[in-house]
């Protein structure tokens, strides 16, 4: 597949790192960057800290020291507004190459992964990115359980990169590869959009003419987060700004990702309507639902072929995350006509910003 518009061969990349207090997470992911087989010469590496309170920057300027001159560039910077979308600008602030690829801080790239994405960029993409597996950092049942839960179609979503075998176009991308030439035309990120700054920036990038290029033979890897406690904020910190986001950006959303909202306004509606001597729509809803819970238990532990007494509370997971979504948006959609109040509308005035920085960049690789 090749894109709408026409595109010239890229060589140099940019790989960005963008982490908060992630010092754990820093030396396996910097020695991943090291061994990348794709030629380093044309490569630069920036790494942006959040103002990390623990070793994090530490970690990314004893990586510019001991590889300067093993890249082209080895840039560390502050992101001192701290959220994602204010590091990504500062990222797209400073880089100089042909290509911008994100990686998350919270990840594992195998060698080839900056190789495979420039193969396809250069086979006339756009923009792409590939699958995305979950792993755990340490194997332990309960763990094991929890990579389970996240990575059964129930608990998380049907979003391509996380399963999809083929090439194909989609919505959104996990760890994508950009031409910069997009950026410049899109402008940067939303600074105001702290967790679906990828979703508003995908849309944009959709309605500007662009594909997003789904590969499945290129892979990177998400780490679960190491706790029941972590994974629950996270949803609901999903579902929070996509209630938000709505009132910014409705189109850059699938109706999948408004399921759990559906299922927590149904376990209001039923409950007020049980109360009221309407018990029925409430007692089936709870029968359907633990049905369908049991199932898609049954079917992730099936896959795996491993079994713990721990995948019995896989029913009770997939409802904890759901629960935690889906309350998320809808407190999002209450807070909703406050938050625009507060920032205009949901405007960022860094989105055209970035347009003019990029552009003063460009062929900064001589």
């Amino acid at each position: 597949m090749a894109d709408v518009k026409r595109l010239e061969p890229v060589s140099t990349v940019s790989l960005c790192i963008i982490a908060y207090n992630e010092q754990a997470c820093m030396d396996s992911l910097l020695h991943e960057v090291r061994a990348q087989d794709y030629p380093h010469e044309l490569m630069e590496i920036i790494l942006v800290d959040g103002l990390s309170t623990d070793g994090t920057k530490e970690k990314m300027l004893e990586f510019q020291q001991k590889n300067e001159g093993a890249f082209r560039r080895v840039v560390v910077a502050d992101n001192e507004k701290r959220v994602l979308p204010c590091g990504w600008n500062v990222v797209l602030k400073n880089a100089m190459a042909d290509v911008i690829l994100r990686v998350d801080a919270h990840s594992s790239i195998p060698v080839d992964f900056v190789s495979k994405n420039m193969a396809c960029l250069n086979r006339g993409e756009a923009v792409c990115g590939g699958r995305r597996p979950n792993i755990i950092d340490e194997d332990t049942p309960f763990k094991r359980t929890l990579l389970m839960a996240e990575t059964s179609m129930f608990g998380s979503s049907v979003a391509p990169y996380r399963r999809k075998q083929e090439e194909l176009y989609v919505k959104s991308l996990f760890h994508g590869a950009y031409r910069r030439t997009v950026f410049e035309e899109v402008g940067g990120y939303n600074e105001n959009l702290w967790r679906t700054e990828d979703n508003e920036m995908n849309y944009r990038i959709r309605a500007a003419g662009y594909r997003l290029c789904y590969e499945p033979e290129i892979i990177s890897y998400q780490h679960t987060r190491n706790g029941l406690g972590k994974m629950l904020k996270q949803k609901y910190k999903n579902g929070y700004w996509i209630g938000l986001t709505v009132g910014v950006c409705p189109q850059c959303f699938s109706l999948y990702h408004f399921v759990p909202l559906a299922f927590v306004c149904a376990i209001l509606v039923t409950a007020l309507l049980a109360v009221l001597g309407h018990p029925l729509l409430m007692a089936l809803m709870w029968s359907l639902y633990g049905i369908l819970a049991v199932a898609m238990a049954c079917k992730a532990i099936i896959e795996t072929r491993r079994f713990h007494i721990s995948n019995l509370l896989l029913p009770l997971l997939f409802l904890l995350l759901h629960l935690s979504y889906g309350a998320g948006t809808l407190v999002g959609l209450v807070k909703l006509p406050f938050w625009l109040r507060k920032h205009s509308g949901g405007r960022s005035p860094e989105v055209e910003e970035i347009k003019t920085a990029m552009k003063k960049n460009h062929g900064g690789f001589q």
